[in-house]
C-alpha cells in the first residue's frame, strides 16, 4: 500500500505549479489540457503513471505551455 502522507506533495506541487503559471485557468481547465496533452506525447491516459513520473511529466507540461 501507498503511504498516504505523499499527497501532501504532491497536491502542493500542482497548486504551485498551477498559481505560479496558469493562475487564470479553472482546476478542470488546467487538468484537462494536461490529460489531452499527456494522451498526444505518450498515448497513453495516465491510469498506470505512478505519481513520482506523474510529477515529472507536469511539470514537462507547464514548460511547454508556457
Amino acid at each position: 500500500m501507498r503511504d498516504a502522507n505523499r499527497l501532501d506533495n504532491i497536491y502542493k506541487t500542482i497548486k504551485e505549479l498551477h498559481q505560479n503559471n496558469f493562475p487564470d485557468w479553472r482546476i478542470m481547465q488546467l487538468i484537462n489540457n494536461f490529460l489531452i496533452w499527456h494522451y498526444n506525447k505518450y498515448k497513453s491516459d495516465g491510469f498506470y503513471v505512478e505519481d513520482n513520473e506523474f510529477i515529472t511529466r507536469f511539470k514537462t507540461f507547464i514548460k511547454k505551455m508556457k
